[in-house]
């Protein structure tokens, strides 16, 4: 019980400061942003009475208290998420994944909330008090001073919304760690976006480069042009254009720069991105290309530093890995003197089907692997009757051919669990036969695994034709010939006639076979 009412003090104390950061981020832009610049321009650009100030700041009053009031109201909506899985003392997975995935949307809310219910909250009751009070004759300003005042607050309006939105993205960070450790200590699982792409840096760069240099010039014009509008007509005239052609000249500087500056970014991020691809593909080979002078420079060298230490490590399980399998054939064939070598034979002989076959090389790779430890399970089998010189009793030959599931078995206790799974279809399989007469499960034809009917045919052949302590083995030839006879009831017909084919052309022509 103290337990659960810590966490829930602790996630009571973490969304208080998520809040205390909202709210002293959102007084900070609105500082600069409304205040500070929407309030230097109205009360420093217009040249109005002490009585006509008092109505500007009345109507500024009014509209800000109905704009919180909307702002507040989606606010509320839009934290809701974080709130109920911060507060609860056992959220649901689902609970925290929505707050989560929510918490990494605030910033794009943030923008959303600036230029619906803020910008609208504020601007359209304050237009209509505005129209009103020239209306009824309290203000005495042109007509369309409201209309220079409404873009006026669109300017401002987004850059309120882009410090928000920088803003944002800083505050959010704790709480995101928060849930995410909430989430793991809970169900033992880690959130993440997955690559999800919320709003892209192209979007951010030129946004937010367009707005830093278009903006202030377009704010200097119109507020130049109110001014300007109580000089002598030809002269504000005069002006208006030449402050048209800088202004263009302008936005399509800060256009150009933009883009310039958010492909520079975008280049480094995408060369990652795509070696990291190649990475995920199981290429260790790839590098980054180190063409950058910048901070990217260290990115990329880490990255391929990294990529580096994973192949080194790859190659080290490889090999530690194939030390293991061979480890594991040589400690069965260890138990019987005169079948010393039969896996790693059997392996090198299904390997050559495999070739023969056209497999590709990842099939190959799992092929051998299998073969190695096609008679694993021969481990559980009594010595006395492993070992036994002569004919097995019948009830000696079902123990015997109960090596195919023991194998599999004994192969499931590897851990990880995926690390034998591939082999064990071969394992299981290899004393099927083709015509559906073999062990343990009867399969026909190409319902046997693919694998298994290639080291069916491999150990039969190495059975044959190696010695034991009862008979000697038999010729090349006539085991081939046997294979042969059994195409399409014991083996796999195309399977053996490559084998049988490949080894009977060894064996009329030596020379070839060893080149």
């Amino acid at each position: 019980m103290d337990m659960r009412a810590n966490k829930e003090y602790t996630g009571s104390l973490e969304y208080a400061a998520f809040l205390a950061r909202l709210l002293r981020n959102y007084l900070f832009g609105s500082m600069i942003a409304v205040i500070g610049v929407g309030g230097s321009l109205v009360f420093f650009t217009l040249v109005v009475t002490k009585r006509e100030a008092a109505l500007l700041g009345g109507i500024m009053l009014v509209s800000m208290l109905i704009m919180i009031g909307l702002e507040l109201f989606v606010f509320f909506r839009h934290i809701r998420p974080i709130r109920q899985a911060l507060l609860q003392p056992a959220p649901s997975s689902g609970e925290l994944a929505a707050a989560y995935l929510q918490t990494h949307r605030f910033p794009i809310l943030a923008v959303k909330r600036t230029m619906l219910p803020h910008f609208m909250g504020l601007i359209v009751p304050a237009v209509a008090l505005a129209l009103l009070f020239i209306q009824a004759g309290w203000l005495n300003l042109p007509l369309f001073y409201v209309g220079l005042a409404f873009g006026v607050a669109l300017m401002v309006a987004s850059m309120h919304a882009m410090i928000e939105f920088y803003l944002t993205s800083r505050a959010i960070r704790p709480i995101i760690a928060f849930i995410r450790n909430r989430h793991l200590q809970r169900f033992g699982k880690d959130l993440t976006l997955g690559g999800q792409v919320l709003v892209s840096i192209r979007t951010k760069f030129r946004l937010s480069a367009f707005l830093i240099g278009a903006l202030p010039m377009l704010l200097f014009s119109l507020t130049a042009q109110i001014r300007l509008d109580r000089i002598h007509i030809e002269a504000a005239a005069g002006y208006w254009t030449w402050s048209l052609v800088i202004f263009v000249i302008g936005i399509a500087f800060s256009v150009f720069g933009a883009s310039l500056l958010s492909r520079n970014i975008e280049a480094p991020i995408q060369t990652i991105q795509e070696a990291m691809g190649s990475v995920e593909g199981g290429n260790f080979d790839v590098r980054a290309d180190d063409v950058y002078a910048d901070e990217f420079s260290k990115l990329v060298a880490g990255f391929n530093h990294m990529v580096t230490g994973l192949k080194e490590r790859e190659q080290r399980n490889a090999q530690l890995l194939s030390s293991y399998f061979m480890t594991l054939a040589a400690a069965l064939d260890a138990r019987d003197a005169y079948t010393a070598g039969h896996s790693t034979r059997v392996a090198d002989y299904s390997l050559q089907i495999g070739r023969l076959a056209g497999w590709s090389e990842p099939q190959l790779e799992l092929l051998y692997k299998t073969a190695l430890l096609h008679d694993i399970g021969k481990i559980g089998v009594r010595d006395a009757v492993l070992l036994k010189e002569g004919r097995l009793t019948d009830e000696e030959f079902e123990q015997i051919k109960k090596h195919p599931v023991l194998g599999e078995n004994i192969l499931k206790q590897i851990e990880p669990v995926d690390a034998m799974s591939d082999l064990l279809p071969g394992v299981r399989s290899h004393h099927e036969r083709y015509d559906g007469k073999g062990y343990p499960d009867g399969l026909i034809g190409e319902d046997i695994p693919m694998i298994g009917r290639a080291i069916a045919i491999a150990d039969a052949f190495d059975a044959m034709t190696s010695d034991r302590p009862y008979r000697l083995g038999m010729p090349e030839e006539r085991a081939l010939a046997i294979l042969s006879e059994g195409r399409g009831t014991q083996w796999d017909p195309l399977l053996t006639e490559l084998f049988v084919r490949e080894r009977s052309l060894n064996n009329r022509n030596p020379a070839a076979a060893s080149s």
